[in-house]
């Protein structure tokens, strides 16, 4: 039962974080390199679709298990401490919110590599 509580609490530190890089991703005291950094990983967290979808076996959660923790960890890195501090305690006075943006992205993505798959069967298929 207790690894139940802290999964649940690792899962709602990692949304916090999410929404906590939306704000440092705004921030003009956050250098340009977190801020691309940041602003990716929020996007991609807080879309309310996934660039794999969670109904395809194994990958579907695999991308969510890699990629979110992957940028936040990157992310991290590159944004101050005490500037991060701040960032979490004003996401959780915040709710969560879809991300146009992560759903913009996201749809960009797909339409991108349906775009390539086209070109490549068309490709193929000309004599």
């Amino acid at each position: 039962m207790a690894g139940l509580a802290s999964l649940k609490a690792w899962s709602r530190n990692l949304k916090r974080d999410a929404v906590a890089l939306q704000i440092a991703a705004r921030d003009p005291r956050v250098p340009l390199p977190a801020k691309l950094v940041a602003a990716a990983t929020a996007a991609y967290a807080l879309s309310p679709i996934d660039l794999i979808p969670d109904f395809v076996p194994v990958l579907g959660l695999l991308d969510d298990l890699i990629i979110v923790p992957l940028g936040l960890w990157l992310a991290l890195r590159l944004i101050p401490a005490p500037l991060m501090a701040e960032f979490r305690a004003e996401a959780t006075r915040r709710s969560r919110r879809p991300s146009l943006v992560g759903l913009l992205a996201v749809l960009l993505a797909w339409a991108g590599g349906l775009l390539i798959v086209a070109l490549i069967v068309r490709r193929l298929s000309v004599p």
